[in-house]
């Protein structure tokens, strides 16, 4: 299975006006694994999202009908991805 960053997505492509609105709050990419309100079985989707949005596809995870790849808060148009904190070693 190839990167989810490699192919090409549905929904909103990087540069959409969503990613710019005032409101816009979240960018998730996903896989699609159920019919529903986002797309067929297997489509890989990009939305960019409010807070309210970010919310129900939360909700869509949980329910098994979608899977989330990869989510980043969205601060004035730009794309802040999270990483995941380090375990810091103690010596």
């Amino acid at each position: 299975m190839r990167d989810i960053s490699a192919r090409e997505l549905k929904g909103h492509n990087i540069l959409a006006v969503e990613r710019f609105r005032d409101s816009t709050r979240w960018m998730i990419e996903f896989s699609v694994l159920r019919s529903g309100s986002y797309g067929s079985p297997g489509d890989e989707m990009r939305l960019f999202l409010t807070e309210d949005g970010y919310q129900a596809a939360l909700l869509s995870q949980q329910r098994r009908d979608i899977k989330i790849k990869r989510h980043a808060h969205v601060v004035e148009g730009h794309i802040i991805d999270f990483k995941p904190k380090k375990k810091r070693r103690h010596p």
